[in-house]
């Protein structure tokens, strides 16, 4: 292993110590085959030692690769001169196809300078690949084309394909068609066959494209050397092409994010987009109404050179999407031929934690590394990508429309379409009654639901539902009944109109009806807000990642608030190995007097604060947490921001400030002349507005408080850095309701599964108590983690609730927090707090 000391990762930067930790700690990590947790701090770098880290390994195995490669047998009949002479040959012939490779991209990109230089002189550039922006693709057929093709096999064997389509609808004709451009597609010497060899690469994955794109930013500053003796190798080759060593990066994503007809990227939701995608490529449909874009044999050239250009620069994923209109072909399919070739890719979470999604893709982890970014919630993503839920607008609207399709074709109804059109049409009334029968007999807001509740029915118990599921798979029943009654909508209005595919949806519902019964849970639940609904709820994510991590070289799980990890390990990773698991937590790059953490447990009344579910109401405890941060906002320069634990209580606070006198103001006036009070209110809209008027009061120099939520839209990646959030309060602890019918079921899981392996009932009860407070402090902890974002950067940290001076909830605070206080002085006063306030920014200004 080689010293720290002499290891260069080839930062852009002079890095910080803890960022040299972080990238010796990954390095290693993926050196040994290990599953990495890591927590570093927002602020710290964390994306550029991730990529620093993972591309120097990638480096370094490259060229042990090449060495293992080309070594030669040692033979005492021959000279150590001529062993040497053959091995630098060998090592020199496995370098040229890469040279060759380097060569052609460095083409491209200086074919691509000239265009970009001649667009900036005014010359015209060549013309265009032709865009079709018609809708011909959407515009209705006959009502023939919506009859069930003939169904009568049941083997084992046909089902094989069309039986792999998850729930955004990836068909059979979609793994069918990425499959055939997973084939070499040509080896003309001019444009080498890039696929005949896989790479080795980093698969990289995040939440959301937005932090795909800054990943992007930042891997387009680092500068990684080639393997050792490329260089040699370049120096001696013809050709004035000047060449640099480029990371051959592929960003991958759904056709929500890379279609480019336009009669499909309008169908309005992912599902419609998929399914109207997958429609036009039927065998049933006329060329006419086909997709131009589709890669075919005829265009595969466009294909190759969409290939060429996506390798030879570091694009992000709405690059990708130009580039495929500017060439004229789908992006989203012809990214697959550049997946063998490319060194790290880039995706979204549901594209790499979905085994259908990785199969209909083509990627496989084996021997690779996977490096998942903003890992916090790795859990919870994985548990909504399997959980589902019906609502009963859908049921009923499915119902309808199953009824209209049937009055028009029942009698061309043949064979297995009547008896599994029947079934399903059986199987979905015996649902919709169940849920119609909840909503009128139970009073309760969620109910734990059997699959034999749903499947009560008349003659529902003889139906199998494997097959039946197997056969909507691969009837494509869904597409026909929502494509008939769309057709029937224009007919009947004049002008099209968006349907919600519906069946397809329920579709997802079904197959969940056969999973193992230890593995979820069904529940009815009744919001005001929304239809009453049953939903399936994924208990264990164990399963749906184990194949990850069983087949990937190294897992990486990386985030700026992992705290507290116990929860991974025993989780999600209980099968691995503890010699294979790995934690790594750094501070912070802010010096120590640059935060100020304190837990307060009373308000300067003497009032405890004691945010827990039974004391929360009380009126003067709601009355003195005013008064405290009236108190506040005269000592926190500029913004102030104050983190509730649900918005209804939220609401509840701020209407009784309102209302209360105390003198002759309420508490919110005497706030509001403090500084200028703005409030997050639940759902999407009006967040930036909120932002950017906070800002500006901040700007002008009154200040502002904001009152936000834990886990709402401002508790995670909004940053409050410098001036707009030089104080963060958090009040009460944001406990999930422990006695819902679902955290009922997750803490039983947690229980049993305990047991099972072996631990007593007490045992049990112990890890689902911990599972159940490691919730609610990673939302803490993830908030808290929005006000310090640079190492100049200075914040106060208010933990308002008694509880947190406990140590074991202070124990589950990240490092970096805890570098903020000292223990003796951790839990204080008012008095002391205010002091100690004061005297932190009088030190700063």
């Amino acid at each position: 292993m080689m010293a720290e000391s002499t290891k260069d990762f080839h930062h852009p930067f002079t890095p910080y110590d803890i960022q040299s930790q972080l990238m010796r700690a990954v390095y290693d990590c993926i050196s040994d085959g290990k599953v990495g947790i890591f927590e570093s701090p927002t602020g710290t770098g964390k994306s550029l030692s991730l990529i620093c880290s993972t591309l120097s390994w990638l480096r370094d195995e490259q060229r042990l690769a090449l060495d293992r490669q080309a070594s030669v047998e040692e033979s005492n009949e021959e000279p150590a001169w001529i062993l040497e002479q053959t091995r630098k040959q060998k090592t020199e012939q496995l370098l040229q196809r890469r040279l060759e490779l380097e060569y052609h991209l460095a083409q491209i990109r200086e074919k691509e300078s000239r265009l970009r230089l001649q667009y900036e002189k005014g010359e015209p550039l060549r013309k265009r690949a032709k865009v079709n922006h018609g809708d011909s693709a959407s515009e209705p057929g006959d009502e023939d084309q919506f009859i069930l093709d003939d169904y009568e096999s049941e083997t084992e064997a046909k089902a094989s394909t069309a039986f792999q389509a998850d729930r955004e609808g990836l068909s059979a004709a979609s793994l069918d068609l990425m499959r055939k451009l997973g084939e070499p597609l040509g080896p003309a010497r001019d444009n080498p066959d890039l696929e005949t060899a896989e790479e080795l690469k980093i698969f990289f994955c995040s939440r959301t494209h937005s932090q795909l794109t800054q990943f992007v930013n930042e891997l387009r500053r680092v500068r990684i050397p080639e393997i050792l003796g490329f260089q040699d190798v370049k120096e001696r080759s013809a050709g004035n092409v000047q060449q640099e060593s480029t990371i051959r990066h592929l960003p991958l994503g759904s056709r929500r994010n890379l279609c480019i007809n336009p009669s499909i990227a309008n169908a309005g939701s992912t599902t419609a987009i998929n399914e109207r995608c997958l429609d036009m490529q039927q065998s049933s449909t006329t060329q006419e109404r086909k997709c131009s874009f589709l890669p075919t044999k005829q265009n595969e050239v466009l294909v190759n050179e969409f290939r060429d250009h996506t390798l030879a620069r570091i694009r992000d994923i709405e690059d990708l999407g130009a580039l495929g209109k500017k060439i004229g072909i789908c992006p989203y399919y012809a990214s697959r031929a550049s997946i063998k070739p490319s060194e790290i890719v880039t995706l979204p979470y549901q594209l790499l934690l979905q085994k259908s999604a990785r199969e209909a893709l083509g990627i496989s982890l084996k021997g690779h590394v996977i490096v998942i970014d903003e890992a916090h919630n790795l859990m919870d993503a994985i548990t909504n990508i399997h959980s589902i839920t019906l609502t009963q607008f859908q049921l009923h609207r499915c119902r309808t429309q199953l009824r209209t399709y049937l009055q028009k074709f029942r009698n061309k109804l043949k064979g297995k379409n009547r008896v599994y059109v029947t079934q399903t049409v059986r199987l979905i009334d015996s649902i919709s009654n169940c849920l119609d029968n909840l909503v009128s007999q139970s009073s309760s807001v969620e109910v734990l639901v059997t699959v034999g509740d749903m499947m009560s029915g008349k003659s529902v118990d003889q139906i199998n539902l494997y097959k039946l599921v197997r056969y909507l798979a691969e009837s494509k029943l869904a597409r026909k009944v929502e494509g008939y009654n769309e057709y029937v909508t224009r007919q009947a209005l004049g002008n099209p109109m968006e349907t919600t595919p519906v069946l397809t949806h329920i579709q997802g519902f079904l197959q969940a009806l056969m999973n193992p019964a230890a593995e979820g849970r069904f529940f009815f639940e009744r919001d005001e807000s929304s239809y009453p609904s049953l939903k399936y709820l994924l208990l264990d994510p164990t399963f749906h990642f184990k194949e990850v991590v069983e087949d990937a070289r190294a897992v990486v799980l990386a985030g700026g608030t992992m705290s507290p990890m116990d929860d991974y390990a025993r989780h999600l990773f209980a099968y691995v190995a503890p010699e294979r698991l790995k934690t790594w937590s750094c501070g912070h790059i802010v010096p120590k007097d640059n935060l100020f953490v304190r837990s307060v447990s009373r308000t300067q009344d003497g009032v405890d604060l004691d945010f827990s579910f039974t004391k929360r109401n009380s009126f003067p405890l709601i009355n003195g947490l005013g008064c405290y941060l009236v108190r506040l906002a005269a000592i926190v320069p500029d913004g102030l921001v104050v983190f509730f634990p649900s918005y209804a209580y939220l609401d509840q606070v701020s209407g009784q400030w309102q209302q209360t006198t105390l003198g002759s103001e309420n508490i919110w006036t005497r706030l509001e002349k403090r500084k200028t009070v703005f409030k997050e209110t639940k759902g999407a809209s009006g967040i930036e507005d909120t932002l950017q008027q906070y800002s500006k009061a901040i700007d002008e120099g009154k200040g502002a408080i904001l009152l936000s939520v834990i886990g709402g839209k401002m508790s995670e990646g909004i940053n409050f850095s410098d001036r707009l959030g030089r104080g963060v309060a958090v009040v009460g602890l944001p406990f999930p309701n422990l006695h819902s019918a679902q955290w009922k079921a997750k803490l039983d899981y947690i229980e049993q599964s305990t047991m099972e392996r072996g631990g007593s009932r007490a045992e049990g009860k112990a890890a689902g108590r911990d599972f159940y407070e490691n919730a609610c402090m990673r939302a803490v902890n993830q908030s808290i983690g929005r006000a310090i974002r640079h190492q100049q950067d200075y914040a106060s940290i208010l933990l308002l609730d008694r509880r947190y001076s406990t140590s074991r909830i202070a124990n589950k605070l990240p490092g970096w927090i805890k570098q903020g206080f000292d223990e003796s002085n951790f839990a204080t006063s008012f008095p002391e707090t205010v002091h100690g306030l004061q005297a932190f920014y009088d030190a700063k200004v």
